[in-house]
């Protein structure tokens, strides 16, 4: 059965796609080097950029299903492995540990300031990039960082201080299965391994975003269930969209990558309707075609559909 069968929606042609990792990029800040992955089409020109950041323990190699999908229809994708990475193994008593979401924030900014090098990196690339055009992407933990770099205020765990550390090359964000609000409604859980989530303030964010939410998501860093993961769209000013899942756990039926181990809830229509509709909202947002992302908005309205729903305000 294709994605359109099991959605009702239909994307535009794809192209084929060239991925060039990792590009290597110095990042004193960390105390490790920043690898990079940059995935692109073939062909096309004034290609806008989606800066995607991976979930807790991930890497660049990560989210298939989501990077290959948005690459092969005009967008390129470019994706860091962060500290927290499985793939660095870093101890628990590193003292890196509290600052890992402010390490996040600083890769993504570094990779906009090397783009020059990124673009130069991929084969017939330079020139193609259309870098006035910039969406950041995130799952998970890295929905959060997406946040912060359009105003997400996060309140340092080591200083107290919720800085504003947002980035105007920025354009818009699109938030998947990511953290809500902290206080009184996080678990002691949440209180010792991610501090960072204690004090999390979205009234700032003005940007444009899409959040995507399952509404089986029962994660432990909440008392409150799958509602959490709405925050960043209920919380934030208006000018969001709200893509909810049904019977979506947190890797929203796979999309952190073909066969991984960590999906619980592996099913080929929820993946679809995802990356279907993140691509429409991609091509809106950055001005390339408003007609999928009206189509979506018309199918999802309500609860007539069978795979979610889709609201705005």
């Amino acid at each position: 059965m294709t994605a359109s069968q099991m959605t009702g929606l239909t994307d535009p042609p794809s192209t084929p796609t060239v991925s060039v990792e990792p590009v290597v990029l110095p990042a004193p800040y960390r105390g490790e080097d920043l690898h990079v992955r940059v995935s692109a089409p073939v062909t096309g020109t004034h290609l806008p950029i989606v800066l995607f950041a991976h979930g807790f323990g991930s890497h660049l190699d990560g989210y298939a299903p989501l990077v290959d999908h948005w690459a092969s229809h005009g967008f390129v994708v470019i994706q860091a492995t962060h500290l927290d990475s499985r793939r660095f193994a870093i101890p628990a008593d590193d003292p890196r540990k509290p600052h890992m979401w402010r390490y996040r924030v600083q890769d993504m900014k570094q990779i906009l300031d090397e783009l020059d090098h990124l673009e130069a990196s991929v084969p017939a690339l330079a020139g193609r990039v259309d870098r006035s055009r910039i969406v950041a992407a995130g799952h998970s933990f890295g929905g959060q960082t997406a946040g912060v770099l359009v105003g997400l205020r996060v309140t340092d765990p080591a200083t107290g201080i919720a800085q504003d550390m947002s980035d105007r090359r920025i354009m818009a964000i699109i938030q998947l299965a990511t953290a809500g609000k902290g206080g009184d409604e996080l678990t002691p859980f949440a209180i010792e391994s991610a501090p960072w989530l204690r004090g999390q303030d979205f009234s700032h964010i003005t940007a444009p975003g899409l959040v995507v939410a399952g509404d089986k998501d029962e994660l432990p860093l909440s008392t409150r269930g799958p509602a959490w993961t709405t925050d960043p769209y209920t919380l934030s000013p208006s000018g969001k969209s709200l893509l909810t899942v049904y019977g979506g756990q947190h890797s929203l039926g796979g999309i952190a990558g073909y066969e991984a181990a960590e999906t619980t809830d592996e099913h080929p229509g929820r993946v679809a309707l995802v990356r279907q509709v993140t691509l429409a909202y991609l091509r809106h947002v950055t001005g390339i075609d408003h007609t999928a992302w009206e189509t979506a908005q018309a199918a999802l309205a309500g609860d007539s559909h069978p795979l979610g729903r889709l609201e705005s305000r």
